[in-house]
């Protein structure tokens, strides 16, 4: 049996990857501050269902302040997603940004740096990018990040690989684009706009709409990342991983119109800094290292992510 360690267990991502990785026979330690950033008590309840009969112990805490070798006692992989997500927030709250991202992976690093035997998969952003002038945007683009969110990225991700270039450590990191689905944070677009169309309340969109996403379901992003617990990788080894599914948001609205059957009010909103206009990954290198291809198409996506949330707010 294989044991993994999960930062970030109790978030969108992590939860959904400790469930996959629970399926598969893993054991799994995870560990998580539960920062007030969204609903702490449905996240509690998700690693509840989660851990029932299960090879799973959660630790609650922070891994800034919290030791991690620990944790690595036995371990085969750490996917390390724990981390202060958000563009927008990230431009008031830097101090919290850089602490959460750069300093907690930097300790995960330290610990991990006598342990080469471990595989580290890192999850980084496509908002190291920027606005990239390729489209789609491939692993050699240079970094140029457009806000502090994308900056602490782009750092942690020097900062794995300064480490593996060091110590011998094999690290995937994985640049993730548009991640969305069941589960998704209550600020994220997709959940407040569904939220606001099953209330039939008008949605609040930065920009004219015509920015151009490359929107990645969350079990792709699952199923990506346990790929790379096991491919071959000679030190520090950089993945994108989308989902193939470029999209407008306003085509998305439309989409949305469609699934809750009623015509949706839009507020347009002035653009938020940070934002790029258009983002899309290639994915080839990650195909040719690991066979992984998106397996989600967004209207598939958009369903199971609306049929989530009438189940949440109780709206069937």
């Amino acid at each position: 049996m294989s044991r993994a360690v999960v930062t970030g267990c109790a978030g969108f991502i992590g939860s959904h990857l400790t469930e996959k990785l629970l399926s598969q026979g893993w054991s799994v330690i995870g560990i998580d501050c539960l920062s007030p950033t969204y609903d702490t008590t449905r996240r509690r309840r998700v690693l509840d269902e989660i851990a029932a009969d299960r090879d799973f112990e959660f630790i609650e805490g922070d891994i800034v302040q919290t030791d991690p070798r620990p944790l690595l006692e036995g371990a085969d992989v750490v996917f390390h997603l724990a981390a202060r997500p958000g563009v927008r927030a990230s431009w008031s709250d830097f101090r919290v940004a850089a602490d959460a991202n750069i300093l907690a992976t930097q300790r995960l690093l330290d610990a991990l740096a006598d342990r080469p035997g471990i595989r580290l998969v890192f999850a980084s952003s496509s908002s190291v990018y920027g606005s990239a002038e390729s489209f789609p945007t491939y692993e050699d683009t240079p970094l140029a990040p457009i806000s502090p969110y994308g900056v602490t990225k782009a750092a942690c991700e020097a900062l794995v690989g300064a480490y593996a270039a060091q110590t011998g450590l094999d690290v995937a990191s994985l640049r993730y684009f548009t991640v969305y689905g069941p589960r998704q944070r209550s600020d994220m677009a997709f959940t407040k706009w569904i939220s606001h169309a099953l209330r039939s309340e008008p949605l609040p969109v930065y920009g004219d709409g015509s920015t151009v996403r490359d929107f990645t379901y969350v079990d792709d992003i699952v199923n990506a990342s346990i790929a790379c617990a096991s491919c071959e990788l000679e030190g520090h080894e950089v993945f994108n991983v989308a989902g193939g599914s470029p999209a407008t948001l306003n085509d998305v609205l439309d989409m949305l119109s469609e699934l809750v059957d009623t015509r949706i009010k839009v507020e347009y909103m002035d653009r938020e800094r940070g934002d790029p206009d258009r983002t899309g990954g290639d994915t080839t290198k990650l195909h040719n290292a690991t066979g992984w291809r998106p397996s989600w198409t967004l209207d598939e996506g958009l369903a199971a992510q609306v049929s989530w949330l009438r189940g949440v707010l109780g709206r069937r």
